[in-house]
């Protein structure tokens, strides 16, 4: 079973995330990926109903398959960096992007 948590830390020009995936199952969990890409974050407005920023619009990501091992207790972090946001309030969801296996979270934001 994975679950997961997302920060979201401001600094002076830039919003700092972290989504952290733990196996808290009892087995072994192997995730596959279809490109180098292994999470993905998104900014909507505070309501959740209009999206302000994505991650990953605007980056390519290598095509090659990949996979990742989460032995039972076992966690790993994904980072990502918004650049220069504007300020205001808003919701934040990070996802694990893997193929076979989900695992999101959400936080407030407010810069």
């Amino acid at each position: 079973m994975l679950t997961a948590t997302l920060t979201a830390t401001p600094q002076e020009e830039y919003v700092e995330f972290e989504l952290t995936v733990e196996n808290r199952g009892d087995e072994r969990v192997t995730l596959s990926f279809r490109d180098a890409r292994r999470a993905e974050f998104v900014v909507t407005d505070a309501d959740g109903d209009s999206e302000v920023w994505r991650w990953s619009d605007g980056r390519m990501f290598a095509q090659m398959l990949g996979s990742e091992t989460l032995d039972p207790g076992e966690s790993m972090t994904f980072e990502g960096v918004w650049d220069d946001p504007e300020p205001g309030e808003y919701a934040v969801v990070g996802e694990l992007a893997a193929a076979d296996a989900g695992a999101e979270a959400e936080t407030a934001l407010s810069v």
